[in-house]
């Protein structure tokens, strides 16, 4: 049996980091994906899916994306059954990352506040000194 889901999309808000009881990373946040197709109006639609990473990746996620952010995640899909606060049975469904690949870079007020992407140009390489 396989259940594999891969979705590409922008983060609709900052990942919400948590830490389970045992001490375990838990991020989560909404990605927003786009259809295939035009709908008869001439608009795309969107859907809004919900992620979970965990560990050290939920760590790097939350510390590194923000609302925007263009990911590409790979993981599974899980369905949750619970009832409301009528005792009405629901379910909900969330991938669950294995692999969340950031696809573009941070804009320059993010990394400058990251600390840790900003881009240092005394590494650019000297074109200058080019024997040819």
């Amino acid at each position: 049996m396989l259940n594999k889901a891969i979705l590409i999309g922008r983060l609709v808000a900052d990942p919400q980091l948590r830490y389970t009881g045992s001490g375990h990373a838990c991020t989560n946040f909404t990605l927003a994906v786009d259809r295939p197709f035009v709908s008869q109006g001439g608009e795309r639609e969107t859907d809004f899916i919900d992620i979970v990473t965990w560990r050290k990746q939920a760590e790097t996620c939350a510390n590194h994306l923000a609302k925007g952010r263009l990911v590409a995640v790979e993981g599974r899909l899980e369905i949750r059954s619970y009832d409301d606060q009528n005792g009405v049975r629901r379910k909900a469904a969330s991938i669950v990352a294995d692999n969340v690949r950031f696809l573009d870079r941070a804009k320059e007020s993010e990394s400058s506040s990251a600390g840790n992407w900003a881009k240092d140009e005394s590494t650019e390489p000297q074109f200058d000194d080019i024997p040819f």
